[in-house]
């Protein structure tokens, strides 16, 4: 054999490892990149749904003024919530944001309802059309969050189930590609969109 020969076979190797190691790279940086998109919108559905909050609160303040204690837990519980989301929104699918995020959205689900509970109480309020709307609004949101959150969780599934087989684990432990966090919601009650009706 020639050196030339023994040169290429000796590379031969060396180019097939290389290769291996690129496509297991972008494949992860791929099902990252889809989670990560998938996170952008639940982030949008959860924006659209606190700015609707305020008003909500504003309208009930005006008929059920002493039940401020409700009202002000729903205003903390939206704060809280909107600073995990923006913490989860840095890095989507880090574990301790989520999770956080989750604990958050749970209050604030908890704080809604409780909130609803309460309006059920004064026909005047159930009757005024602002609260009517905003409601059927958060209704609506309230099912986009959940599509969202279900796009989501299956983006991450197909994550971590890609850096966990073999041998893409290898490249995944090379680069520091960690496991992401699903956005689970803890509370089977509070896996549904809120009920209301008004009539």
């Amino acid at each position: 054999m020639t050196p030339s020969i023994i040169l290429l076979l000796a590379l031969v190797p060396l180019v097939l490892l290389l290769l291996f190691l690129a496509g297991g790279y972008n494949r992860l940086i791929t099902v990252r990149n889809r989670f990560r998109n998938a996170y952008s919108q639940i982030d949008v559905q959860l924006k659209r749904r606190y700015d609707l909050i305020p008003n909500l609160v504003e309208v009930a303040k005006g008929y059920i003024q002493h039940e401020r204690g409700t009202l002000e837990a729903v205003t903390a519980a939206r704060g809280a919530a909107v600073a995990a989301n923006t913490k989860a929104a840095v890095n989507p699918g880090e574990p301790a944001a989520m999770r956080e995020l989750a604990g958050a959205e749970n209050a604030l689900v908890g704080a809604i309802g409780r909130l609803l509970v309460v309006s059920e109480a004064y026909p005047d309020l159930k009757a005024n059309q602002t609260m009517a709307g905003l409601m059927e609004e958060l209704t609506s949101t309230e099912n986009k969050v959940a599509f969202a959150r279900q796009a989501y969780n299956d983006a991450v599934m197909t994550y971590n189930t890609a850096r966990e087989v073999f041998p893409r684990n290898l490249i995944a432990g090379l680069f520091n590609f960690g496991a992401a966090e699903m956005f689970v919601i803890d509370k089977p009650e509070q896996r549904d969109a809120p009920k209301v009706s008004f009539s």
